[in-house]
């Protein structure tokens, strides 16, 4: 399931690919994509500079952070990452913010260089949705976004300790959280423990989707899962695009919790026709397209390099 279309929209907002000479989108519906393409001349900072010279910035809602190498060196983004802290005072209505909307045509997710987003983080407290697309490097730092809704992170390869600072972060008003752990051979090192402070369901109190995506222990977050309190909230339980089996169905099957759920998504995974209809029977609205061949002793996430 490699990545290759740009988003169309994030945070409410159509996204709109901008280059300089194009006036600003219209901040009542839309973001702007800043992105180079191959052998721009300028760089992204320039481009963005370029961007903040035009008149009504300061009501820019988010902004959409596309590739920012366009001779293709794997640079990680610390240059756009101080041009986005420094412009801070002059974009103070943003409050969406997608960093890395690349495509496997310009980079595959395995190969996106990211870095310390934290500084840019501490400068946009007001961040309401947020995206981040690759893992290679990446770090969050100590998340306090208070007003923050939504939280996605991409990745054919989630750093374990990634995974442990959203574990750790002061996001109270999170609704939205979805993480997509990756593949072992992409660099992924989390485990189904990493995710314990979120099982009793008081990490984010107003959580109502979780989509724990991607992973090769997906069973084993079937597993921690089924007896969880964090279900008692949800509206949907998204175990898609990783490893899931029989044997981690077989939890999601004994629960209680997940019976009540009014959404549960396992679309790519592994279980027999005869599981899927059980879990179907269950309760909840299953989405249980894109079956693997359950007999097959390779299993593999849909989302990896």
């Amino acid at each position: 399931m490699a990545i290759y279309d740009h988003l169309t929209r994030f945070g409410d907002f159509d996204v709109v690919s901008w280059v300089p000479g194009d006036p600003l989108p219209d901040p009542a519906t839309s973001v702007a994509r800043i992105a180079l393409d191959w052998d721009d001349e300028d760089s992204w900072p320039e481009r963005f500079r370029t961007f903040l010279t035009l008149p009504g910035v300061e009501a820019t809602p988010g902004l959409v952070v596309g590739w920012w190498d366009g001779q293709g060196n794997n640079e990680p983004p610390t240059a756009v990452v101080e041009a986005l802290v420094t412009a801070r005072d002059r974009l103070p209505a943003l409050r969406v913010l997608f960093f890395g909307d690349i495509t496997a045509e310009e980079n595959e997710i395995s190969w996106i260089e990211q870095g310390d987003l934290s500084p840019l983080l501490a400068a946009y407290q007001g961040l309401t949705h947020l995206g981040v697309r690759g893992g290679n490097n990446l770090s969050l730092g100590q998340l306090d976004l208070p007003e923050l809704q939504l939280l996605i992170l991409q990745s054919g390869g989630l750093p374990g300790e990634v995974i442990r600072e959203v574990m750790g972060a002061r996001l109270p008003a999170l609704h939205h959280l979805e993480l997509y752990f990756g593949a072992v051979n992409y660099g992924a090192t989390g485990s189904a423990d990493d995710l314990s402070p979120l099982l009793d369901g008081t990490l984010f109190p107003r959580l109502r989707y979780l989509g724990l995506k991607n992973s090769e222990f997906q069973d084993q977050l079937a597993q921690v899962l089924a007896g969880a309190p964090v279900l008692d909230g949800l509206d949907t339980l998204d175990l898609s695009l990783g490893t899931l089996s029989d044997e981690g169905a077989a939890a999601l099957l004994g629960s209680e919790r997940v019976a009540r759920l009014p959404h549960l998504v396992i679309r790519h995974h592994f279980c027999t026709p005869d599981t899927v209809a059980r879990l179907e029977a269950l309760g909840p609205q299953v989405d249980a397209d894109e079956a693997g061949d359950p007999d097959d002793d390779w299993r593999f996430v849909a989302l990896g390099e």
